[in-house]
């Protein structure tokens, strides 16, 4: 069988270079109703641009309209799904029951799976899902690789889960924490991230007086949960019968993108062909310690978790790599887009569509208007580069710079 890479697009751009690195669909959302509001997300012509961009690739492309909406949220909603039913992505992610009936009457053309905000842990779940006129459902995050089994053999619809990203210290990202602390609202896409806080004890007799925890005097970060991984569990995974493993990030970086995304394809391909190895999975778990991650926990795949999925330490752990490019036009001289200073005679790597880079010096660059040449880029400069090394460069692959270590 095969089995579906479902990359995340917080921005058009995200979305080609997520389908440049081999994902086989991509998820976005609007400029509204997306649990993901402060992610770039597309606007109405972006969306439409987006749909037409990944068809002729071969591509298929999932809209989320899955706040949790109020009575207020109702009739913009369904003005938007009238839109969408225009623009017929490949599917709808909802997760209000509400918005699933409405997306029903609005938008009849189109497929809707159902989110994971939608806690679906058993096969009996799937079944009534499946009766409201639901085609796929990505299964809750809490569960184990024995129960997804259970599930699969009890249902036929298609199911979906995630593999990789971040993980809410909640039950399938149905938090409040956000909303209390910040009156920023989870469940209508505006959360804070209050779990990635430091915290400390203080006895309430001795106001000001922090105590300790864990060994940090910074705080405890008590909340802050490792990132799941689950590349060194692909043939597992596909051997359940899964048909569609999602990487979560539509508001991370393009340089996690593009790392994550070809990590995956590269090990999903692998996998299917009977090609995927220790020797393969060691490779990957290294190209993904070049991305800033909070270190790589499988959550429940064995089982309930422990201590040993948090993080403790703080927030995150830097990346050693920073994007310092996107190909905008490709060959020999490509057209890059800058997200970091360049300067003549640095050194760079092309991150090629498998899990390899290929080295290159920078030898000059040139504006792109005037043809001038440039001490240096900023970022969001648009110029000409011209290098040592033949590099074939494709458009909307990554240039990455090594961070100097201080």
């Amino acid at each position: 069988m095969t089995c579906e890479l479902l990359a995340p697009a917080g921005s058009l751009d995200k979305l080609k270079i997520a389908i440049h690195y081999g994902a086989d669909a991509v998820y976005f959302g609007g400029k509204e109703f997306s649990l993901r509001a402060k992610a770039g997300n597309l606007n109405r012509r972006e969306i439409e641009e987006a749909v037409s961009y990944s068809r002729r690739h071969g591509v298929r492309t999932y809209v989320t309209v899955n706040i949790f909406a109020r009575e207020s949220d109702l009739s913009a909603i369904r003005e938007f799904l009238e839109f969408l039913n225009d623009t017929a992505p490949d599917a709808l992610i909802i997760s209000d029951p509400g918005i699933i009936r409405m997306a029903r009457k609005h938008a009849p053309g189109l497929p809707i799976h159902l989110s994971t905000q939608a806690n679906t842990t058993n096969h009996e779940s799937c079944l009534f899902w499946y009766e409201q006129g639901i085609r796929r459902i990505n299964l809750a995050r809490e569960l184990s690789m024995q129960e997804i089994r259970q599930i699969r053999q009890k249902t036929s619809m298609e199911l979906e889960m995630f593999v990789h990203g971040a993980l809410c210290i909640s039950y399938s990202g149905r938090c409040m924490l956000s909303l209390y602390l910040t009156g920023r609202d989870a469940n209508r896409g505006n959360c804070a991230h209050p779990c990635r806080y430091a915290y400390a004890v203080q006895e309430e007799k001795r106001p000001g007086e922090y105590f300790p925890v864990e060994e940090d005097a910074r705080g405890l970060y008590i909340f802050n949960s490792k990132d799941l991984c689950l590349i060194g569990r692909l043939p597992e995974l596909i051997d359940t019968g899964i048909d569609s493993l999602k990487i979560e990030g539509r508001m991370k970086g393009i340089f996690y993108l593009a790392s994550v995304v070809r990590a995956y394809r590269t090990a999903l391909d692998a996998a299917m062909h009977g090609e995927y190895d220790d020797g393969l999975v060691q490779k990957l778990y290294v190209e993904l310690d070049h991305v800033s991650s909070r270190q790589y926990t499988e959550n429940f795949l064995n089982g309930i978790p422990g201590r040993e999925t948090m993080r403790y330490q703080g927030p995150a752990v830097q990346q050693p790599f920073i994007p310092a490019a996107v190909v905008i036009e490709g060959g020999k001289t490509p057209t890059v887009k800058a997200n970091h200073v360049i300067r003549p005679g640095d050194r760079l790597e092309y991150m090629n569509r498998d899990i390899s880079e290929t080295h290159f010096t920078v030898k000059r660059i040139t504006a792109l208007d005037s043809g001038q040449p440039l001490e240096k880029t900023i970022g969001g400069e648009i110029v000409n580069m011209e290098c040592d090394h033949q590099v074939l460069f494709e458009p909307w692959a990554l240039i990455r710079k090594r961070q100097s270590v201080h």
